[in-house]
């Protein structure tokens, strides 16, 4: 049985990959802030919910498509944006997106990603793109022309990080954006010769130093430098007047992402948002915020004009219908899908997109249901407490 072939659930891939990164890179996907409780609050958030299943319903009819901003999709998940894909996938911000339009699910690319916008929107027109917004009025109208012209529909703004997030479990393990050389980068590079060949020697071979390509409308750092910074200027001074340029210039859907508070959903909707992704940045920005899915159902009430979306610590079919019951009209993951990227490319986040639509088929079966209009608030009850 090959690597790929083992994987039977989503957190399966995460071995795979650990195996064959060097660690300064898995640790970029793994890790969270400080102690990592958010990651843990992301995951246990799900366990306090059970489901009151329906029976002798008929469900032979199942279907789990759903629609967004005028869009038809297969199922209703998505890959979440997460920077440098390229670096433990060859091309991967392209393999990401093509793979996520064939299956038919939305994919966000990430604006701290190391291949240029407009080869991933040609590559996959369906893409969503995210921004990482400066604090100026003028460098957020460049990039926003940019992301206008590379032929995005969608745009993906993340709001929480105004400030680099603590580097602790990053600098244990070497890594650092640029990462810097040093003998022990350089030693597990060598040690991982199948990601030191076929990823990032192919890469520079073929495309060169990676660069930060998108995070501002002018090329950013390139990945591996001794003392290039990268551009955080100006983020801590970002508010929604920021946001409000960002409308006025923006024509298609505008999504707020890293909303937890219903009070700056009322805020994003005011502001003129088709839509919010719930999020803690999964668990990467401030360490002990609560999980999105203990903040969604307030949210969803507050805002019935907005398409609520969700991310962090979706791992399993049950945990996106306990997601949709609360009302989120979609969920994304990010950590999963570029674990399987890693692992083998674009037929890993086939396979791993794969177990989450049979899942997710499965679980609607047992849950007696055929549509997703069907599940609600009903279908759920708190979960008993355990006694042990």
């Amino acid at each position: 049985m090959s690597k790929i072939q083992s994987a039977h659930c989503l957190d399966d891939f995460q071995a795979i990959a650990r195996a064959r990164l060097p660690r300064q890179l898995y640790s970029y996907i793994a890790n969270g802030a400080d102690d990592e409780q958010s990651m843990r609050f992301n995951r246990d958030a799900f366990t306090r919910w059970a489901f009151t299943p329906r029976i002798l319903e008929g469900v032979a009819q199942r279907s789990q498509a759903i629609s967004l901003f005028g869009e038809s999709y297969a199922s209703p998940f998505g890959i979440s944006p997460v920077g440098l894909a390229a670096m433990w996938c060859y091309r991967g911000d392209i393999v990401l997106a093509q793979t996520a339009q064939e299956m038919g699910i939305p994919a966000i690319m990430s604006g701290a990603s190391l291949i240029r916008m407009e080869e991933v929107s040609a590559a996959a027109p369906n893409t969503w793109f995210q921004a990482y917004i400066p604090g100026d009025d003028a460098r957020i109208a460049e990039l926003v022309r940019r992301i206008t012209a590379a032929g995005f529909k969608t745009l993906v703004v993340t709001v929480d990080l105004p400030v680099q997030v603590n580097p602790e479990r990053y600098a244990k393990n070497g890594f650092s954006t640029p990462l810097r050389p040093s003998a022990r980068l350089a030693w597990d590079g060598i040690s991982h010769p199948r990601w030191l060949l076929g990823t990032f020697g192919r890469t520079l071979l073929t495309h060169g130093m990676p660069h930060f390509e998108n995070w501002r409308a002018e090329r950013g750092a390139p990945i591996l430098s001794a003392n290039v910074q990268r551009d955080m200027v100006a983020r801590d001074h970002l508010s929604w007047e920021h946001f409000k340029v960002v409308r006025s210039l923006w024509t298609g859907p505008l999504i707020v992402k890293g909303v937890m508070r219903k009070e700056d959903a009322l805020r994003a909707q005011n502001a003129g948002a088709d839509g919010i992704i719930v999020s803690n940045h999964g668990g990467r920005q401030i360490d002990g915020a609560v999980s999105p899915l203990d903040v969604l159902p307030e949210i969803v009430d507050a805002t019935p004009n907005l398409t609520v979306m969700m991310d962090s610590g979706i791992r399993r079919g049950t945990d996106v219908l306990k997601a949709l019951a609360l009302g989120a009209r979609c969920v994304f993951n990010g950590r999963s899908f570029n674990f399987a990227a890693t692992a083998a490319g674009s037929s890993g986040v086939r396979h791993a997109i794969g177990i989450l639509k049979t899942e997710i088929d499965r679980d609607m079966a047992l849950l007696g249901i055929n549509g997703l209009d069907e599940i609600d608030r009903s279908l759920l009850r708190p979960a008993p407490r355990s006694t042990t």
